[in-house]
């Protein structure tokens, strides 16, 4: 099963639509709720990086036999230095979004937290694509590379 979720950039009032949707899903599956709970988590933070710093783009679930993967695109400006973005504290949000209460540095860091495997592909001036895999209770996923 595949599900894709449009982001809108700077949309504030339908952000969180996609992760709680995703959450919906998985809850109707059955899956426990821990479970559910850093998938949301995950699906969240991706949502709210393309939002902010993408420039849009889209939320795609996919439900496996052994995991569910939550992968977040856009064509933002891409993130020129992965290590130093996975820092927790390090942001390149604008004042304007702070001020908003978003913009800590937290979004990828809280992503390789929740997910059992998290890729990061990466070009400048053409976008990113972040791909969360969490392996279903019981199971264990292919490897899907690593930040």
């Amino acid at each position: 099963m595949e599900e894709l979720y449009p982001v809108v950039p700077e949309d504030f009032e339908r952000a969180g639509a996609a992760s709680m949707a995703i959450k919906d899903l998985l809850k109707q599956l059955g899956l426990p709720p821990e479970f559910i709970r850093r998938v949301a988590i995950g699906a969240y933070e991706g949502e709210m990086n393309c939002l902010i710093h993408g420039g849009g783009g889209q939320v795609k679930l996919q439900v496996e036999p052994d995991a569910i993967r939550v992968q977040v695109s856009d064509d933002g400006p891409g993130i020129p230095d992965i290590p130093q973005a996975m820092q927790e504290g390090w942001s390149t949000a604008s004042a304007k979004i702070r001020s908003m209460g978003f913009g800590a540095g937290m979004g990828l860091p809280n992503m390789k937290k929740v997910a059992d495997q998290l890729d990061i592909q990466s070009t400048v001036g053409k976008g990113t694509k972040v791909t969360m895999t969490f392996s279903l209770p019981g199971k264990t996923a292919g490897k899907t590379g690593e930040a």
